[in-house]
């Protein structure tokens, strides 16, 4: 599980992130919306521990910059950071390495899904960034983490890919992985998310769930322009 608590990043006199505290449960879809600007992609970076921020973060009660909450986190970030001279196949080596992993038949089923086998020898500079994203989500993924971030995760994505990162993410909730979604495209969550927080400036500005309720999806879109336009006026 996923822990935030009284989160606040500053850069230099403002605020990106200012006192926010949620969870993402077992088996839950957890969603960051918000305009440009709103502070989703640095609480994202702080959650992955890539930040220094005020504030407690844990994952699955380890201190998420702790060498026992970093070996349960899995993070794509919103651009995708490939090594140029790896391989897609020695990409995928590595992180299978790094994180001792024996059996590589899930890593290999991520490279089938999305299109990544008969790339195996392509060089991280060969690919194209849709290309690179999807080796960016095998990355992250090949190991089972306990926890998933992702920032602006369909962005650059075919449509086929989509529909993949889609039944995957439900696919992660049933096998009871905690997922954190960054996005301003609301409609690309649809359908398999179940906490969305709306950020607005720093803060939290709405929090709505979706009980399973088809019709949520409208509702948040609604609640979101109601937020967004309010502030923007």
């Amino acid at each position: 599980m996923l822990s935030i608590r009284n989160l606040t990043k500053s850069y230099g006199k403002t605020v990106a992130n200012n006192n926010i505290s949620f969870d993402v449960g077992e088996g839950e879809a957890a969603v960051l919306l918000g305009p440009n600007g709103a502070g989703k992609s640095t609480l994202i970076k702080s959650v992955a521990g890539l930040l220094r921020y005020s504030g407690n973060i844990e994952i699955c009660g380890y201190d998420n910059r702790s060498p026992e909450a970093r070996a349960l986190i899995g993070y794509v970030p919103e651009i995708p950071a490939v090594y140029s001279l790896l391989t897609v196949t020695e990409h995928i080596e590595f992180i299978l390495r790094a994180y001792k992993v024996q059996d590589r038949s899930f890593a290999d089923e991520l490279m089938e899904r999305f299109e990544l086998t008969d790339k195996r020898d392509k060089l991280g500079k060969e690919l194209s960034k849709g290309m690179q994203q999807k080796l960016s989500i095998c990355c992250a993924l090949a190991y089972s983490p306990r926890i998933v971030i992702f920032d602006e995760p369909m962005v650059g994505l075919d449509p086929h890919a989509i529909k993949e990162l889609k039944n995957l993410i439900s696919e992660l909730k049933s096998r009871g992985a905690s997922i954190l979604i960054s996005t301003h495209m609301i409609d690309s969550i649809e359908g398999f998310w179940d906490t969305a927080h709306i950020l607005m400036n720093g803060s939290l500005a709405a929090t709505m769930h979706s009980g399973g309720v088809p019709e949520s999806a409208q509702k948040l879109e609604d609640l979101f322009f109601e937020i967004t336009e309010q502030h923007g006026s």
